[in-house]
């Protein structure tokens, strides 16, 4: 039992939601550099930990639970706190606009209760990450690690774009996800005929 716990992998993901609060503290105390590094390196442990996991036959069921919901936690606390008025000195186009942070919370609200209602009311269980909603999650990470950039150096020109990209994937990845569960839950019922 042991061994399905302490792999790499959920080391890793571990780590990345252990990193979370300081990463969140550090920008409640104004130290923008600090938390940039931190979420680099949060954001890299995210990358590894699934490259370690297929490279060396460690994907465990403990795995497929925490590492999404370490990335889940670490994105939306970084959006709260980014779009928090004091979290960072002001320049032009920060903190993130709300509508931005309510999209991309919004959506991860909207999946998991679809989730949790198709399971509760049918028992089905085979619900699976799409690639739109792993390409979304990495242009999230890419435009908070740009935001953090943006916060440091004063240079914010690229962040209009950042945010429209960043919803347009949500979007997107939202409703593709809608989708993809209505054919896999199509395809179980035919399966089970």
């Amino acid at each position: 039992m042991a061994s399905q716990v302490y792999t790499i992998p959920n080391l890793l993901s571990m780590l990345r939601m252990a990193l979370i609060p300081v990463f969140a503290s550090l920008l409640y105390y104004g130290n923008a550099k600090l938390a940039l590094f931190i979420f680099v390196m949060a954001a890299l442990s995210d990358t590894f930990d699934g490259f370690v996991a297929r490279r060396y036959k460690q994907e465990t069921a403990l795995g497929s639970i925490i590492d999404p919901i370490a990335d889940k936690l670490l994105m939306t606390t970084a959006f709260i706190m980014l779009t928090m008025p004091r979290s960072m000195d002001p320049v032009r186009h920060l903190p993130i606009p709300f509508w931005v942070t309510a999209t991309v919370i919004g959506r991860d609200i909207l999946i998991i209760t679809s989730a949790a209602a198709i399971n509760f009311m049918t028992g089905f269980r085979d619900f699976r990450p799409s690639l739109l909603g792993k390409m979304s999650t990495v242009i999230q990470m890419l435009a908070i690690t740009l935001i953090l950039i943006a916060a440091v150096t004063k240079i914010t020109i690229f962040l209009p774009t950042t945010y429209v990209v960043v919803v347009f994937f949500a979007v997107i990845s939202g409703v593709h996800y809608i989708f993809q569960v209505a054919g896999l839950m199509k395809e179980s019922d035919s399966e089970r005929q």
